[in-house]
């Protein structure tokens, strides 16, 4: 079972005292300690195995009352101690809670894959699929069983003792070793600033940079201005920055994370964690009878092979080379002219791009940012939920809380509460870079009726400046609806089935669908009229800027098309390639790779894959195409609202009614035809990113 929770309170005298081992309607943030973390995993570990094995020990004929039901609320009261203490290793970590999160790893490793290996288990759950009974029970339950019975045969349950044992070892070992790829990157993220005194060597940034820049200096004690790794220093330093010098040494900072290379070489290295990583996914997806890591990933997912894969992302890649080729090459004839930049090199890319951006718009991010202030965003973004969904939100001030920046919300439908959910949007220090949406409660069923579904929403955002509020590029506004469609698919399932609820049970390649979905509203001049609102003012987004905007949507699309295709076949071929007898290295895939793909500059010393959490810490390898295959659909999917209206409320309640609320309850195709009326097109994601040309036809 790969969900987590439970009914009923566990009896102790630990219980009384740690938090972890308490019900609770919410995380008790402010009480969790990291001392209570590993005695409260062990406990409900333990209390499992014993529920579980008493369980089966008097089971006969199976059903879904007497397997799955106690299966599902055993797993979400392990999930509910958990949840919270993984997600304040992510957004508020320490040395301490390190240790004890990752003393947690291989004991959650050790119990996950008893639990898929369970023989006795899987031939309930096998009983209970051939029995009279299943034909009676919904298509959600089905498919949920259907689905525990092939993570049964993933998890090695057919295999021999041995075989077993080791399938065991192999999952112990890549929960340690992804964790540590992660806090390697988090390390080396931290480990590296650079404090300037002279402000003529920050000339270029906006105030706005600045004003950021010198609130981390004050927050260090530090006169002038303080550089980071975090996006929200980085990103404006190598935008804007005249100066070229410390855009490369920025630069290369960023670039050699965690690797052997840069000025933090070898100390946070995650050369050998890579290199190990690939060789357990390697052993254990032969274990299992693949005959590579990506036919192993692939075969949860909505493609149907590694080769299939590799053939959508070549066909992408020559509908979109020429046009990127076109658009590198007015930039460097920008730059030689303009700019006196007669070689282009990585660290000046962003900054002419920049550049050429406001020369041919007039526009740029901080043109944009003024009326981006967060509050008016958030707010407009549920006026644009209302009206597709006819839902509504409510802040909850007084709630248990991690730290001033957390807020928290809940979704109201018909007056009646259906969920909520955490929102977390600013960088500080001991905080995961990035933006990700988790889930912190299921909807299921329970013995009081239905569970609410609670999600946690990411992201690293700059702060509030002095008496300036928070203001967004509209890079961040896309990025906030991302994470906010990712919410939405968990928060507005109809499915109580914890195993297809929501998120869960979604093929991987389709799970981006409802996130990049929710971006085309980002630039939807209806939707911006509410969106945006000067921050002194209160002006919405003027028509002038709105023009510039839309006219610059897709500024190097194709670039940036060939960025993403480039990182995926990366991964793909990675895990493909990487054998036993073959163990191949990144940095040559990554260097082949970009031979056929890349249409920019870049430099030996790169090591962008020591970084690449998404595959090496996260759920995305073997998947990180997931991106543009769901890109596709959520194209295809918005140029319906294109046709009968992008707030048209019967367009909105299908979508709701067919994909968000369906959670992992149906194949996503079948979802997918359902809505469109079809299998999906590429024509319309070509055509939203202006790539449909002669060499698109």
């Amino acid at each position: 079972m790969c969900s987590s929770d439970l009914s009923n309170p566990v009896s102790s005298a630990h219980a009384s005292s740690n938090p972890l081992l308490q019900e609770h309607a919410l995380p008790p943030f402010s009480a969790i300690k990291p001392e209570h973390v590993l005695p409260a995993i062990e406990q409900r570990l333990n209390t499992n195995r014993e529920r579980i094995n008493n369980l089966l020990q008097g089971l006969t004929n199976p059903t879904w009352e007497s397997l799955v039901l106690p299966l599902e609320a055993w797993n979400d009261e392990l999930s509910q101690a958990w949840s919270p203490v993984g997600h304040l290793n992510g957004v508020k970590n320490s040395d301490e809670l390190r240790d004890a999160y990752n003393a947690c790893l291989p004991l959650w490793s050790q119990y996950s894959t008893e639990i898929g290996q369970n023989t006795e288990l899987f031939k309930a759950f096998e009983a209970l699929s051939n029995s009279p009974e299943f034909a009676n029970l919904s298509k959600a339950q089905q498919t949920s069983i259907e689905h525990e019975l092939r993570d049964f045969r993933l998890a090695g349950v057919d295999l021999s003792g041995d075989k077993k044992t080791r399938y065991g070892e192999i999952q112990k070992r890549l929960s340690e070793l992804t964790s540590k790829f992660g806090e390697n990157v988090l390390d080396a993220t931290q480990a590296w600033s650079k404090q300037i005194t002279d402000v003529s060597e920050l000339a270029g940034l906006p105030e706005s940079a600045l004003g950021l820049l010198q609130q981390q200096a004050q927050q260090r004690d530090l006169d002038g201005y303080v550089i980071t790794l975090d996006f929200p220093s980085y990103m404006p330093i190598m935008s804007y920055a005249d100066n070229r010098e410390l855009r490369q040494e920025l630069y290369t900072a960023f670039v050699t994370r965690a690797s052997e290379q840069g000025p933090n070489a070898g100390e946070f290295d995650n050369s050998a964690v890579m290199n190990e990583i690939l060789d357990l996914r390697y052993e254990l997806a032969t274990l299992l009878g693949f005959e590579n890591y990506s036919e192993y990933s692939v075969a949860t997912k909505m493609a149907g092979s590694a080769q299939e894969v590799l053939d959508f992302l070549d066909d992408l890649a020559t509908k979109a080379k020429p046009q990127a080729e076109r658009e590198f090459a007015e930039l460097s004839a920008y730059a030689a002219e303009t700019l006196g930049l007669t070689e282009l090199k990585p660290w000046d890319i962003t900054f002419a791009s920049e550049k050429l951006r406001q020369q041919r718009y007039s526009i740029s991010q901080e043109d944009i940012r003024p009326y981006l202030p967060v509050d008016t965003v958030i707010k407009g973004m549920f006026e644009t939920v209302t009206r597709l969904y006819g839902i509504e939100f409510v802040e909850i001030k007084d709630f248990d809380t991690y730290h001033p920046d957390a807020r928290y919300f809940e979704v109201h439908k018909d007056g009646a509460k259906i969920a909520a959910f955490y929102l977390d949007l600013y960088a500080r220090a001991k905080k995961r870079g990035g933006a990700w949406m988790d889930d912190c409660r299921i909807r299921r069923t329970t013995q009081d009726g239905i569970q609410t579904p609670v999600a946690y929403l990411v992201c690293n955002f700059s702060p509030a400046v002095g008496d300036t509020p928070a203001l967004l590029t509209h890079d961040e506004l896309t990025t906030l609806f991302h994470e906010f469609g990712h919410g939405l698919h968990h928060m507005m399932t109809e499915i109580d089935v914890a195993g297809v609820s929501g998120i869960n049970g979604v093929a991987w390649d389709a799970v981006e669908l409802p996130s990049q979905f929710m971006e085309n509203w980002c630039y939807e001049p209806e939707a911006l009229a509410f969106i945006s609102g000067h921050y002194q003012t209160g002006e919405p987004l003027p028509q002038e800027l709105l023009d510039k905007l839309l006219a610059a949507k897709n500024f190097q699309s194709a670039m940036m098309t060939m960025r993403q295709i480039e990182f995926s076949i990366f991964d793909m071929r990675l895990h493909r390639e990487h054998t036993a007898a073959n163990p191949v290295d990144a940095a040559t895939i990554i260097a082949d790779v970009r031979k056929s793909v890349t249409v920019v500059p870049t430099v030996e010393f790169n090591r962008f894959q020591h970084s690449f959490s998404h595959i090496f810490a996260g759920g995305y390898a073997a998947g990180y195409y997931s991106y543009k295959w769901a890109e596709v659909l959520s194209a295809d999917a918005f140029s319906s609202f294109e046709e009968e209206g992008i707030f048209n409320r019967e367009t909105g309640e299908r979508f709701l009614r067919e994909i968000l609320s369906q959670g992992g309850s149906r194949d996503a195709a079948e979802l997918f035809e359902n809505f469109r009326g079809r299998a999906p097109s590429v024509e319309p994601l070509l055509r939203h990113c202006g790539i449909l040309g002669e060499e698109a036809a």
